[in-house]
């Protein structure tokens, strides 16, 4: 049986420009591999109406998990809410249980919760609120897309608690060895391998060191037998 897929969607101009390097979809990757749930595509999309919608309707019906990155903050720019709404067909406005979190949150600081941050209460119909325990501003889920925040450590807090809640599958189990000798002279063996073991994947790698030339390989499958099988039949031919 094959492990539920993936798919996440980051959404920024400052990921894009390179102001912003993206940390969340690496730990997305391994959070998901631990799981159980194969992430089989990243998308990154400007802060565009058009460009949004459209990625979260193909992901959606693509893959059976999407996880979405930015653009639920309070400036203008924070369009992601807006564009689930419009991509699922539904309507969008303050949701009384997110006010009332965000409403209490500044109120126990002393500060006005202003019209700008009502905007982070806004939630699609339907959907189900994701917890946010570093900021109070939740996320939210609609059927199979969770949309959370940029903010690395609000999105890591945010997807603790959306995996919680799924089920996953086999989680894949990883082997690497180094091999100290260029690609052109491991690509043949490799190729043979790949084809006889075809339960397991094999990745290369390359490096180089002080001018010399090697290749990280790395052996993934779900069964840890013939992961270690592999491994150990790769070992043998590079040991030569």
């Amino acid at each position: 049986m094959s492990n539920p897929t993936a798919a996440m969607l980051v959404i920024g101009d400052e990921i894009l420009s390179g102001r912003t390097r993206d940390a969340n979809m690496h730990h997305l990757a391994g959070q998901l591999t631990e799981a159980g749930i194969d992430l089989k595509e990243v998308r990154i999309v400007s802060d565009d109406k058009t460009a949004i919608v459209g990625a979260v309707n193909t992901l959606r019906s693509q893959y059976g998990h999407v996880f979405t990155s930015g653009g639920i903050g309070p400036t203008h720019d924070d369009i992601t809410a807006d564009c689930v709404a419009d991509a699922f067909g539904v309507h969008i406005d303050v949701r009384d249980d997110a006010r009332a979190l965000l409403a209490a949150h500044y109120a126990s600081r002393g500060m006005e919760f202003n019209t700008a941050r009502q905007r982070m209460a806004r939630i699609p119909d339907g959907a189900s609120l994701i917890d946010n325990p570093v900021s109070i501003a939740p996320g939210f889920a609609l059927d199979n897309v969770y949309v959370m925040a940029g903010v690395p450590s609000v999105f890591k807090a945010m997807l603790a608690s959306v995996l919680a809640g799924l089920t996953g599958g086999q989680p894949l189990i990883s082997a690497t060895l180094r091999v100290d000798r260029g690609e052109g002279e491991i690509a043949g063996p490799l190729g043979i391998l790949a084809t006889k073991w075809t339960e397991v994947t094999f990745g290369s790698y390359p490096f180089q060191i002080d001018g010399r030339y090697g290749a990280n390989i790395v052996i993934r499958g779900q069964d840890d037998t013939k992961v270690q099988a592999a491994l150990q039949e790769l070992r043998g031919i590079f040991a030569q």
